[in-house]
């Protein structure tokens, strides 16, 4: 029946805003902490590496979210090769991805509202604007795609404005002053600092369903928005790095106040502008998880794996319950208020995501050769990108344990531990699928 179906709405532009706006966020807080214990040659080798996963990767993805056109996203890929217990490995790790991602983003906004409005504790400004989303994305895809392509390039020309002024004070010399490489530690550390710059992409895959022409729009969104965030890195990375010394930018999680605050004085006109500009980016990146984990809800239950209530689509197609509940666990998670753990468990959950993605692409492509692909990622493209998909999965372990971490590193564990057990006991032997059938698509 037709209002069993997510509705198809979502064009080029809508999936480019859901898969930058998802990441936007990223360039206003706390990639800074990249430098932390490596110089601007680690800094450059840490981008490098994330982006050499994270270019193939967009390709790689565009491919499968073509093919396979579901609100499932990883989790109908992998099914597709891997059978439905694998895919819902993977989709519970998107799942965690992006529900310790949301909170993040609301803690960082809050604090911006803090700074704006001292009056407004930071955790109730936190809560609020992840209410206003919530509220906008009852109100459709539509609604949630419009405002989403607003605010998203919103975010985008902030960066580039960003550079604009920052560019020309840039004192090159500091590059050459912020210490040792750190060897592989160093490097390692930084890391996941880097893969900020990208985390949680994929969530415009998350739409392929809702896509008015997933063949073609899907690729076009996917490909302008990786490079459209590979630009913006990089730019925030010189720009922020080249306008005060390292240890200024290690003091806090908000790089870009600090250098609008040494150039224009801290309350100046200009520098309220940018708290607005990131308040902005960082609604961007919310707006587009919320989209991404309800759908991924949504998809669970419909193959049996959650509670069926969630898999139930209200009058305008939206996923209301999936989109609720997702919604208040996030905003407990934002009440928690850990970002370290946050950081720890979402950066897991999307080195596995991405890893489930990978291994579906090759096994696929050797098992099913004649499947229907309206796009094709190179090969030696996709292939690119795994050895650097593994050492970003290290290095996120490798950093929390290195910062004496090792527990938010077991409970992360715990989790997909706790998903393998439930599944077993729960999903195993109830009949479900990730996939759309064709007359579905």
């Amino acid at each position: 029946m037709e209002d069993n179906k997510l509705k198809k709405a979502l064009t080029a532009a809508g999936i480019w805003a859901v898969a930058v706006g998802a990441v936007i966020s990223g360039s206003y807080y706390g990639w800074n902490y990249i430098a932390s214990e490596t110089n601007f040659t680690g800094c450059l080798i840490a981008m490098a590496i994330a982006t050499l996963f994270y270019i193939p990767f967009a390709f790689m993805f565009a491919e499968l979210a073509t093919a396979i056109p579901s609100s499932a996203g990883p989790a109908a890929y992998t099914e597709k090769a891997f059978g439905r217990g694998a895919g819902f490995f993977a989709g519970f790790s998107y799942l965690v991805e992006s529900l310790f991602c949301t909170p993040g983003i609301c803690i960082a906004i809050g604090a911006y509202v803090h700074t704006l409005i001292p009056a407004c504790p930071a955790v109730v400004a936190s809560v609020v604007a992840y209410l206003i989303f919530l509220a906008i994305n009852m109100r459709g895809i539509e609604a949630g795609q419009t405002v989403g392509l607003i605010v998203t390039i919103i975010g985008v020309v902030g960066v580039v404005f960003y550079a604009a002024i920052g560019l020309p004070h840039s004192d090159f010399t500091l590059l050459g002053q912020m210490g040792e490489l750190g060897g592989v530690k160093g490097i390692f550390i930084a890391l996941p600092y880097a893969v900020w710059f990208y985390l949680a992409f994929e969530a415009g895959g998350m739409g392929a369903e809702e896509c008015k022409n997933p063949s073609k729009d899907i690729p076009k969104g996917f490909i302008v928005g990786i490079f459209t965030l590979l630009v913006g890195g990089f730019l925030m990375l010189i720009t922020t790095y080249t306008n005060l010394p390292k240890a200024q930018l290690l003091e806090n999680d908000a790089p870009i106040a600090n250098v609008v605050n040494a150039l224009f004085g801290e309350g100046s006109p200009m520098s309220l502008i940018f708290i607005i500009i990131a308040m902005i980016g960082l609604a961007a990146s919310l707006n587009g998880i919320i989209i991404g984990q309800s759908r991924q809800t949504y998809a669970l239950a419909r193959c049996k794996c959650l509670p069926g209530f969630l898999g139930k689509l209200d009058k305008n197609g939206t996923p209301i319950n999936a989109l609720l509940v997702t919604s208040v666990i996030g905003i407990v998670l934002t009440l928690l208020g850990s970002v370290a753990v946050i950081v720890v468990i979402a950066g897991i959950g999307s080195a596995f995501m991405a890893l489930c993605c990978f291994a579906s692409w090759i096994k696929l492509a050797k098992d099913q050769p004649d499947m229907p692909r309206p796009y094709k990622c190179p090969k030696w493209l996709g292939y690119l990108g795994i050895p650097f998909c593994v050492i970003v999965a290290a290095a996120s372990i490798y950093s929390a344990v290195a910062g004496q971490s090792l527990l938010l590193v077991c409970i992360a564990f715990g989790f997909f531990v706790f998903a393998i057990v439930y599944y077993a006991l729960a999903c195993k032997n109830k009949n479900g699928t990730f996939l759309v059938e064709p007359e579905d698509q």
